[in-house]
């Protein structure tokens, strides 16, 4: 019985994400082996299915998303990687492979489970060696050419060495207990990773700007045990906006709690790293993060 349902074909979501993460419809045709006039077409199309307009035209030509185009660009990445996961299940598993892969303490937990979890159930052929520690720890591991992959946090003002791919920024926000009334003391509690970690680095410098008192109350290396110890009370910390587990609370900025700013996330690959099922790995995180 048809009861109305409209279907977003996966062919023009595809064209859309890759067409929104370039920023460029020529660029766009090259990866997708399709003519310019086919690329606007099928955007056309997406549009006309939609009943709004997913771009607009800013100085320089490039493309800016509207609001329908942000909304619809959330959907079509979840619809996306569904797609991809569902057809690579059915598919004959033939890729074998061996890719040691790092991750910051900062993103393990959240990685861990969502996404390499996830993608070795899809490949159960490829055997993943994940290895999480501080990143100043970790790359120069990478330059030792100890990881295939290397997931790369660093400030805003950094910029990563040549073999990175910029993913995304994501802000840097205070978090606490607010039930636990920690971050209401005039002294800040904090709970941070070891020195040589980029946030606690970063809170020490913002603190220091406005002079604003602070004492380090534990030094937790991993981000399970820091959201532990902020869950009890004991203190006040700073999370990436995007790893925040619902049981904590963003503190709002204010005169005690400064701006922290934005952290810069890279996925860096061993140049000499070849094979499918490195590619395959690189694009579902850097896919599932945006």
């Amino acid at each position: 019985m048809n009861v109305g349902f409209k279907n977003l074909p996966i062919d023009l979501l595809r064209t859309f994400v890759t067409v929104t993460q370039f920023n460029n419809i020529s660029r766009a045709g090259n990866v997708l082996g399709r003519s310019q006039p086919a690329i606007s077409l099928q955007i056309k199309r997406l549009e006309a299915l939609i009943n709004d307009s997913l771009f607009q035209r800013t100085q320089g030509h490039r493309f800016e998303l509207t609001l329908a185009g942000q909304v619809l660009f959330d959907y079509a990445q979840k619809i996306l990687v569904l797609n991809d996961e569902a057809m690579n299940y059915f598919a004959t598993p033939t890729i074998r492979d061996s890719i040691h892969l790092g991750i910051p303490n900062e993103f393990a937990s959240t990685l861990l489970p969502k996404i390499i979890g996830r993608f070795a159930k899809i490949y159960p052929g490829v055997r993943l060696e994940v290895t999480s520690d501080l990143g100043n720890k970790l790359l120069p591991k990478f330059r030792n050419k100890e990881f295939d992959l290397l997931l790369g946090l660093s400030n805003d003002t950094e910029s990563m060495i040549e073999e990175a791919t910029y993913i995304k920024s994501d802000a840097l926000v205070w978090v606490s207990k607010q039930d636990k009334e920690a971050h209401l003391r005039k002294t800040i509690p904090l709970v941070v990773a070891p020195e040589g970690c980029l946030y606690r680095r970063r809170i020490l410098q913002r603190l220091s700007r406005i002079n604003q008192s602070w004492s380090i109350v534990y030094t937790i290396p991993g981000l399970t045990g820091i959201q532990v110890a902020i869950a009890e009370g004991l203190g006040v910390t700073a999370l990436a906006k995007s790893t925040v587990p619902p049981s904590l609370d963003i503190i709002p900025e204010s005169d005690q709690f400064p701006v922290l700013g934005e952290i810069s996330i890279s996925l860096l690959r061993q140049p000499g790293s070849r094979g499918e099922a490195v590619d395959l790995l690189a694009e579902y995180i850097k896919t599932s993060l945006l």
